[in-house]
């Protein structure tokens, strides 16, 4: 089957904003929201900055019950995909057997891991009289497949279920996934996209110890700042977004809205190193190339490129060389960007939330900015719109992402009448 799949919904859980109206103000505006960690006590840490999400859980519905059984993850997932569903049309109108979801994550549910692992390690006052732990709720933190089911539940999906851990591409290859499920024929609608809530103990030393993060602890709100010469890390983030897919003749029959079609995908791995990139950008441009096959369109019809853009001085060498090998010529004429510069890195979350990202910019005909980037790198020489919005039409996007581990995702949407030409 060659069934075309399009995005009818979408809801989102960021830093700076709760709903994709709030995100594309925060992006559109060039605001950054990386401020100091207020999670936790950060002192300890080489890096004590982040880009939190104003998130109440009791604000969105959670009891202290339900607050307690689902880790900031979990609820992150919820909230965006009853958003995503609700803008859709289809909540409370699902087939459920024709109707599937796929999750993406990197790390699963570290703050709840986190918290249960200190309790545990704290001279064994974690033991009750029954000598079981005391958190009844452990195994849903340590499984992250738990987060799609809740999803599944609480949509009332009973189709294909399943939750993608590739890293930092683990939102791009979710919807890559349900996009493939949705053209086999094996469901109609799938319910996609990535959540993370990584701003945890554990997490941030694990990026501090191989100085991935960015130590600008005094200016938090500059620290971001992809494509810059003085650019020396990322900045954690966290957040969720999920996309409501359809298959595209099923969302005309009903008059559905329609964001985007998401023409191609395509996926590699550099086989080389787990935090290490090669500078050739050679498998991100192999990727870039079968997803541009697949949506049979030549490198000059994309309009815009959201780049990964981390802001680590490898990264975003590795993927300028991307863009240049796969588009030729093209790649300088192209605008790119980071919305990483203004929401920081979610980790898994991060591919789910460009790729809305990169709806609203068909949507609105409108490229968000990079924010922070003053000083250009000689080896980074491409367009990538500094510190304002740009209003351009955009009929195609390519958005990408790059994972430690060697992943390397590409996908590509367009305006839906440009699958009819």
């Amino acid at each position: 089957m060659n069934r075309r799949v399009v995005i009818t919904g979408m809801g989102v859980v960021a830093p700076g904003g709760i709903g994709t109206k709030p995100f594309w103000a925060q992006l559109t505006s060039g605001r950054t929201a990386t401020r100091g960690i207020t999670l936790f006590d950060p002192a300890p840490f080489r890096s004590r900055i982040g880009a939190e999400a104003d998130f109440d859980p009791v604000e969105h519905g959670f009891d202290d019950a339900q607050s307690e059984r689902l880790d900031r993850a979990a609820q992150f997932a919820l909230v965006s995909a009853r958003e995503a569903l609700h803008d859709s049309g289809l909540a409370g109108a699902l087939d459920p057997l024709r109707t599937g979801v796929t999750l993406g994550s990197a790390v699963g549910c570290t703050m709840g891991l986190d918290t249960e692992y200190s309790v545990v390690s704290e001279n064994g006052a974690h033991w009750n009289v029954d000598h079981t732990l005391a958190v009844r709720h452990l195994f849903d933190y340590f499984v992250p497949s738990s987060m799609a089911a809740e999803v599944a539940w609480d949509s009332g999906a009973q189709g294909p279920v399943s939750l993608v851990s590739t890293g930092c591409t683990s939102g791009l290859d979710a919807i890559g996934h349900a996009v493939a499920l949705i053209r086999e024929g094996s469901a109609d609608v799938m319910v996609a996209g990535a959540t993370e809530a990584p701003i945890s103990p554990i997490t941030v030393a694990c990026f501090d110890a191989i100085k991935a993060t960015s130590p600008n602890n005094d200016e938090p709100e500059t620290a971001s700042r992809p494509f810059d010469r003085t650019r020396n890390g990322f900045v954690l983030g966290e957040g969720s977004a999920v996309v409501v897919l359809e298959e595209l003749e099923q969302s005309r029959r009903r008059g559905a809205h329609v964001y985007a079609e998401v023409s191609g995908f395509a996926n590699r791995s550099n086989a080389y190193h787990m935090t290490g990139l090669r500078p050739d950008g050679k498998e991100m441009a192999e990727a870039i190339r079968v997803a541009l096959g697949e949506a049979r369109l030549d490198p000059t019809a994309i309009d815009y490129i959201n780049a990964h853009g981390s802001g680590t001085k490898q990264n975003d060498r590795h993927e300028t060389a991307a863009f240049k090998r796969s588009l030729g010529s093209h790649a300088y004429d192209i605008p790119v960007s980071s919305i990483k510069s203004m929401i920081g890195h979610s980790l898994g979350a991060i591919g789910s939330l460009e790729v809305v990202a990169s709806a609203l910019a068909i949507e609105h005909n409108t490229v968000p900015p990079t924010a922070n980037l003053h000083e250009s790198d000689p080896e980074c020489d491409l367009d990538y719109t500094p510190l304002t919005a740009r209003e351009q039409r955009t009929d195609a996007v390519l958005t990408v992402g790059s994972g430690f581990g060697g992943f390397q995702s590409a996908m590509i949407l367009t305006r839906p009448h440009l699958g009819d030409r």
